[in-house]
This record gives structure tokens, C-alpha cells and sequence, in this order.
């Protein structure tokens, strides 16, 4: 089967590799769409000693059942089906209590990465990909290409949103900060499902065309936007900033606007930081910091729930498989609003 495989340092390569083997707890799944993600250029830009190397990419995949484990119920050949971004044992304490995407067993403290497929297992870039029976989803009526994204895309802001719930009131103002694949799905879901205002910060006119366009007041990212986030927060601040870029610009950007009592969300993979220093004024009193990742199996279903009800919606962008590195480029160079789907 055409696979896409990280050979060396920013470098992908169609490679022809055997169709898994599935052991009696798996199910084969014949993959009609694999989302590409900021993360996979990330994945491949660490260097020619990276151990993922040789890998399959990909950790947004959705398709079909096409062989059932001996082991297996509950689901039968030609399901559509959504393959889960975060692996999970199912049986430790983080899973049982429902916290799947801090499995103690895929993912334990120290580890790279938490367990994904396309980092450390094979991925969804591929025509084929064996997996747990319990880490997929129906899909239902929704388009099996199309749907893709939703594995991370719907999954990873749909977890930091929920995180945030206490502080989405009808009177709060949320701050999105990027309006990209992950982005554009925050802002959707938050205005699927609170009544908080949204001001949505970016470097790309045509993104913030797109916010303005889904409800949210646009702010031009730059050296303006936190005072102009000030003003229209009356000085106050924002309830909740989720910062889906990372770089340091927009680190400070959300310490600079959040306010007191409020919650940040650093989802964004860009390598800023931030030093606290205790009894430092800028960082408000009772802040809450968290670095979300993923997110657990509850969220993957309220997504998809949402996406199936037509009040989210990915948009995408096909490439076929074979035109991988073609949109790694196009990724990498933000030629793309939303999100690519490699078709194999």
C-alpha cells in the first residue's frame, strides 16, 4: 500500500510498505481522507536523529471497516468510521476515570509525545490502517474525506473549550487566537455552543474575513492588538484566551489580555514560553494556565454530535495521497484556509 513516510529532516516520500496485519482485538480500516496538521511539520522539522523517522504520517484519519478482528463486536465491514487521534489502553486509572488522553500506559510521564497515530505508530497516511476496535467512532451520514479533520481538528478545541466551560457565560469574551485548522473549528464550536462573545486575532485577512463571517469581532494580529482587545473589553480583559499558535508573540499577546480570574489555553505548538515569577503583577491574580492536549473520547462524540447536526463544519481542502509533499508546501507557506484531506 502507498504510504506517506518521514524519511529525513522536512522530507516526505510516497512509500509502498505491506497492509497491516490485524490481531484479534483490531479492526483494518480502509482510509478514505487523512487531515494534514500544523503538528505534522513540526513532527518532521526535528532533525535527521528524530527516532520517527521511517514512520507513517498522520493522526487524522477516517474511512472504512474492511476486516474485523476475531475478538471484535460491535462493528461490521463497510462502516464509516473515524479514527481516534489519541490512544488509550482503555484500563488504567486516567482512562477509567474518562481522561483517555492522559493514558498511563500509551503515554506515560517522560514520553516524547502522547501516543498518536503517524507519532510512534503507523499513521493515517496510508491506504491502510490497523487499530484498537474501541479507538473508533461511526461517522454516520457524514462524508468519510471530509470528516477526517474532525479526529483532531474538531477534537483538540473541542477539549480546551471544555475545559474552559465555567468561564463561557452569556457576558464573557474569548479570544481565539489563529483562525487556521484548528481555529476555525474553536470559533464554530464556541458559537455552537455558548452565547460568549468571540474576538478572533490573526495575521491572515482572509481568515479574519472568515471569523467575521462565523459572528466574531476580527482583530489584526500585530503590535495594536492587545490594546485594541483592551478597549473593547473596556480595560478588563478577556474571560478566556485559547491561543492555537504557540510562537511567542501570541504567548505574550494572551498574558497581556486575559483577566483577572481568567483562563488561558496554550494549544498551539510555536515554542513560546513564559516566565512566572510569584508576586510579578503581569499575570493577574487567580489566572488558570493550562496546556491541553487532545482530548478524550466524550469530546470526539460531542464533536462529531455537532458535526452531524450540520452546526460545525470542516473546511477542506483534497489533495490526492500522491500530492503529499505537494501539500506539506502549501501547509507550510499558509496557502490553505482550514484544513488539507490527502485522498489515497
Amino acid at each position: 500500500m502507498r504510504t506517506v513516510t518521514y524519511v529525513s529532516n522536512n522530507t516526505v516520500e510516497i512509500v509502498d510498505k505491506p497492509i497491516p496485519e490485524i490481531a484479534p482485538d483490531e479492526v483494518l480500516v480502509k482510509i478514505a481522507g487523512a487531515g494534514l496538521c500544523h503538528s505534522d511539520l513540526h513532527l518532521i522539522a526535528m532533525g535527521d536523529d528524530n527516532p520517527l523517522i521511517g514512520g507513517t504520517l498522520g493522526h487524522e484519519g477516517s474511512g472504512y471497516v474492511h476486516e474485523v478482528g476475531s475478538s471484535v463486536t460491535g462493528w461490521k465491514v463497510g462502516d464509516p468510521v473515524l479514527v481516534s487521534l489519541v490512544l488509550s489502553c482503555g484500563e488504567c486509572r486516567e482512562c477509567l476515570a474518562g481522561r483517555d488522553s492522559q493514558c498511563l500506559v500509551a503515554s506515560p510521564r517522560g514520553a516524547l509525545a502522547p501516543a498518536a497515530p503517524g507519532i510512534g505508530t503507523p499513521g493515517n497516511m496510508a491506504e491502510y490502517i490497523a487499530v484498537k476496535s474501541h479507538h473508533l467512532d461511526p461517522l454516520g451520514d457524514l462524508d468519510p474525506v471530509d470528516a477526517a479533520p474532525l479526529a483532531d481538528a474538531a477534537l483538540t478545541p473541542m477539549h480546551a473549550i471544555n475545559t474552559v466551560r465555567g468561564w463561557l457565560t452569556g457576558d464573557a469574551t474569548v479570544v481565539l487566537i489563529g483562525i487556521g485548522g484548528l481555529g476555525h473549528m474553536g470559533l464554530q464550536i464556541v458559537a455552537a455552543t455558548s452565547g460568549s462573545r468571540v474576538i478572533a486575532v490573526d495575521t491572515d485577512a482572509e481568515k479574519l474575513k472568515y471569523a467575521e463571517s462565523h459572528g466574531a469581532i476580527a482583530v489584526q494580529s500585530g503590535p495594536d492588538a492587545a490594546s485594541q482587545i483592551l478597549e473593547l473589553t473596556g480595560g478588563r480583559g478577556a474571560d478566556v484566551v485559547i491561543d492555537f499558535v504557540g510562537v511567542q508573540p501570541t504567548v505574550d499577546l494572551s498574558l497581556a489580555v486575559i483577566a483577572q480570574g481568567g483562563a488561558i489555553r496554550f494549544v498551539g505548538l510555536g515554542g513560546g514560553g513564559f516566565e512566572y515569577v510569584a508576586g510579578i503583577v503581569e499575570l493577574p491574580w487567580g489566572v488558570n494556565i493550562e496546556r491541553p492536549y487532545g482530548g478524550n473520547r466524550s469530546d470526539q462524540r460531542e464533536a462529531l454530535a455537532l458535526a452531524q447536526a450540520g452546526k460545525i463544519h470542516v473546511d477542506v481542502t483534497r489533495y490526492p495521497l500522491d500530492d503529499a509533499k505537494r501539500a506539506f508546501e502549501d501547509l507550510h507557506h499558509g496557502n490553505i484556509q482550514g484544513r488539507i484531506v490527502l485522498v489515497p
